[in-house]
């Protein structure tokens, strides 16, 4: 199929095929995906500032269906995403800065890249430790509920901050918190978005659960809700420069759809540590392909 946007030939069913495994991944995670669908769009020939803009276009509509999903199942705190937006979207003006001040030093693939390895595995790692040692935990009878933590220290640090104005979320179960706090989070996962050139699902929502203690279920369908957001204004920016191909990312919608669907339908399934388990893997992934495009001399963000 010829897309006169881009002027590339693509097959529509391996465009559809790329949405749907995304979608799952958006749906059951709450990550954009970004860091899989960009790589295998420019493998199958589309040029690179198109990748990113009409990448950023499905996802926005990928992550539509699979927040309207999540709320329905009552797993969308829109009151924690909305604040957040906030900081997020004032983090990736700071991250888009550093950027432009890296690329002066001549050497910005490498410290990005290297960046980006260090961060995605060290949250893998940390995130299969606690999965594990939580599914333990349960299986053994020291821990009950389909969200149970392993790791809760930090949670209590954090909640214990007292900086006025203090908010609740009920939604996710927080009863009291600074709201710079949340305004905070919210702009450091927007900073390394910047950076990384990515959505930043992958770093928000281990950080929804760890540092704001948000149930695992709740902080996958609010990173959805929030990406909606974050990616919307990235693909408005995109579109202005002319680098979104609307027709492939309606193409890849239709598969997107669907594997949003299949995916925030499956988390009612898995109890909250064992899909943090499943997660942990993606940032490997990530973290592979982005050593794979630095020994190739691509560049990493």
């Amino acid at each position: 199929m010829y897309f006169p946007i881009s002027d590339v030939t693509i097959s529509p069913f391996l465009l559809i095929g790329i949405g749907f495994m995304v979608g799952i991944l958006g749906g059951f995670f709450g990550v954009g995906g970004g860091f899989l669908a960009g790589p295998m769009m420019f493998w199958a020939g589309v040029p690179m500032n198109f990748v990113i803009g009409t990448d950023l276009a499905h996802m926005t509509g990928k992550s539509i269906v699979a927040a309207k999903r999540h709320r329905t199942l009552g797993h969308v705190d829109m009151r924690l995403g909305a604040v957040m937006i906030l900081g997020t979207m004032v983090g990736v003006e700071i991250g888009a800065n550093v950027i432009e001040a890296l690329e002066l030093s001549g050497n910005i693939d490498q410290v990005i890249g290297m960046i980006y390895i260090v961060i995605l595995i060290l949250i893998g790692s940390f995130t299969a430790w606690e999965s594990i040692k939580a599914i333990r935990m349960v299986d053994s009878g020291h821990a009950e509920g389909k969200d149970a933590l392993a790791f809760t220290s930090i949670t209590r640090k954090v909640r214990k901050i007292r900086i006025w104005p203090m908010v609740s979320f009920p939604g996710s179960g927080i009863d009291e918190i600074s709201l710079w706090i949340v305004i905070g989070v919210g702009m450091a996962t927007g900073i390394l978005a910047g950076m990384l050139g990515v959505g930043g699902g992958f770093i928000r929502m281990p950080m929804l659960i760890y540092l704001l203690g948000v149930p695992t279920h709740v902080a996958v369908g609010t990173d959805l809700f929030e990406i909606i957001f974050s990616a919307g204004y990235g693909t408005l920016t995109h579109g202005v420069k002319g680098n979104v191909d609307i027709l492939m990312a309606l193409v890849m919608q239709t598969g997107a759809a669907l594997g949003a669907q299949i995916g925030a339908t499956g988390t009612r399934y898995f109890a909250g540590p064992r899909i943090r388990l499943f997660f942990s893997i993606l940032p490997f992934i990530g973290a592979a392909l982005v050593i794979i495009r630095l020994l190739n001399g691509g560049v990493a963000h």
